[in-house]
């Protein structure tokens, strides 16, 4: 009976531990949210002209007659 009575004191300090650890850390639930990196809004997506494929827009090659994925489709597109 004793030994649970230890075990269960020793849970209760640990637990008081790491509560007076946060406060005076600032380190609660609050500031956690804040040190997340802002979230950057997606890029438009666009399909490419020659398989359809959708990508977005800052990964796609631009040509005369519209948006590709690869240099390839935009040679087999455009000709060149």
């Amino acid at each position: 009976m004793k030994y649970l009575l230890i075990i269960a004191l020793a849970l209760a300090l640990l637990w008081w531990w790491r509560t007076m650890g946060r406060k005076a850390s600032g380190r609660g639930p609050a500031q956690k949210a804040g040190r997340e990196a802002p979230v950057q809004p997606p890029d438009d997506m666009v399909a490419c002209r020659h398989c359809g494929l959708h990508l977005p827009r800052t990964e796609a090659l631009t040509g005369q007659q519209g948006l590709y994925c690869t240099q390839a489709h935009q040679n087999a597109q455009e000709g060149s």
